[in-house]
């Protein structure tokens, strides 16, 4: 081969290469930054420990308002069925502090989910990270199949995205 021939072979490879970063931007990161992915994690391991200590004002600010909204909004359908009168916002307050509302609520959803699975028997790992967007992969170690935690930064704080993770757009 001449000299010409390998010259545009190397030039071929490395517009190749190029256009794959280009194109997947996260592979071209060798790892993330320790700092970010550290912050995820204490920021995701946070709001389960909040769940199992039932410390529900710190469970609230660890989520994010898309779910904080999907959860005031779901209540207060529920207490209006139920003939209660409390607005939005009375219900959004109640969850700040951990009140009547916030302890039958979680009391609820910690009737079906135990925080400790995600906590002792499941092991984690990163999938995506972007700047302001992340996914930690959950696997129970009784299970074949993943979960995918999303998390958010949200006013420079990670939060975890119950919603966006968990529930279906009905």
């Amino acid at each position: 081969m001449t000299k010409q021939h390998h010259f545009i072979k190397a030039f071929f490879l490395a517009i190749a290469i190029l256009f794959f970063f280009l194109a997947f931007p996260a592979a071209a990161r060798s790892a993330a930054d320790p700092k970010d992915t550290a912050e995820i994690l204490n920021a995701a391991e946070s709001v389960f420990q909040s769940m199992a200590k039932r410390d529900f004002p710190a469970l609230w600010r660890g989520l994010t308002a898309d779910t904080q909204r999907t959860i005031v909004r779901s209540v207060y359908k529920a207490v209006g069925k139920a003939g209660m009168n409390f607005s939005e916002e009375e219900i959004r307050a109640d969850f700040g502090k951990g009140g009547g509302i916030a302890l039958d609520y979680w009391g609820g959803y910690l009737s079906q989910f135990d925080p400790k699975t995600i906590l002792e028997e499941s092991r984690w790992t990163f999938g995506e990270l972007k700047k302001d967007r992340a996914v930690i992969i959950l696997r129970y170690q009784k299970s074949d199949h993943d979960a995918l935690l999303k998390m958010f930064r949200e006013g420079g704080l990670w939060k975890v995205g119950l919603d966006e993770t968990f529930y279906t757009r009905q």
